[in-house]
């Protein structure tokens, strides 16, 4: 019989049924718990629910590979979060280095559908363009603040950074955002 610590070695996922079982029941309760949430935040980072979907699936498979690798399970859902914020910064460079590439790359917040137009308010439509438009790491420090509620501490852990620079981010990020819905509504 396998042991975690064999199977963190060859990085191949659970190594036997007992430990793949396990990992199965632990992700798939993550899955349903905060499945819908991840996905929220990639759709205000990225723009575009299918990429967002894909990502958050992808954070998700990472997990269940890694399980048997986590130090400490109960810090799944900081993982989990921590890769699908990779995930949406991995796509948004993919869509640079396209667009550099290659021309003008479709904005996926100009191609929504019609029921997201009429679902969306005006209003809101305006600060989540405002919000695509901020650097990177501030629409993320303001979503996970935001949007997600997490602590300074959290959103430290999650962003990989310190709790100061997310404390200046934030404040950074909010100056910003104030100026670009100002502007847009002149």
């Amino acid at each position: 019989m396998g042991t975690r610590a064999s199977g963190a070695a060859s990085g191949a996922g659970p190594p036997d049924d007992e430990a793949r079982a396990e990992a199965e029941q632990a992700v798939t309760a993550l899955y349903q718990t905060h499945a819908v949430g991840l996905i929220r935040l990639a759709v205000v980072m990225l723009g575009d629910r299918a990429a967002a979907e894909d990502v958050v699936q992808e954070a998700f498979c990472g997990l269940y590979r890694r399980w048997g690798q986590l130090a400490d399970p109960a810090k799944a859902l900081s993982y989990v979060r921590a890769a699908t914020l990779n995930g949406c910064r991995s796509e948004l460079r993919q869509r640079i280095r396209a667009q550099r590439r290659g021309g003008p790359a479709p904005d996926p917040a100009d191609a929504a559908s019609a029921e997201q137009a009429a679902l969306l308010g005006e209003e809101h439509q305006q600060v989540l363009s405002a919000l695509r438009r901020l650097p990177d790491r501030q629409r993320e420090a303001l979503v996970l603040r935001f949007y997600l509620d997490q602590t300074e501490p959290e959103i430290a852990e999650s962003m990989g950074v310190s709790t100061g620079t997310v404390k200046s981010t934030t404040s950074r990020g909010l100056a910003a955002l104030g100026r670009l819905i100002q502007e847009a509504g002149q």
